[in-house]
């Protein structure tokens, strides 16, 4: 199975150079060696942008799992029935 980078990593590839020196240079070669788990520096960079990316994605879920939770463990007498046509004139008039 082959590899086919998406369009937005084509373009990061025209655009996106990194150098490192020192102990970052040699730890990032250790990586990305014969004996690393990654076969290039590049796959190495994607990895770690990767991961942050899905940790900052799940942050958001996780803040809005949160905000929404106190609505999920709400016992069902603590609602209110509405209905539709209600909630969008009230809406409408808090516009203005």
């Amino acid at each position: 199975m082959s590899y086919n980078p998406s369009k937005e990593e084509i373009i990061m590839a025209e655009g996106v150079n990194v150098r490192f020196s020192g102990a970052l240079k040699t730890f990032v070669e250790q990586r990305s060696s014969d004996n690393g788990l990654y076969s290039s520096v590049s796959e190495y960079i994607r990895d770690l942008v990767r991961r942050d990316y899905e940790a900052d994605e799940g942050k958001k879920w996780d803040w809005l799992h949160n905000e929404l939770k106190p609505g999920m463990d709400a016992d069902g007498s603590e609602f209110v029935k509405l209905e539709a046509n209600d909630v969008l004139s009230e809406a409408r008039t808090r516009k203005g």
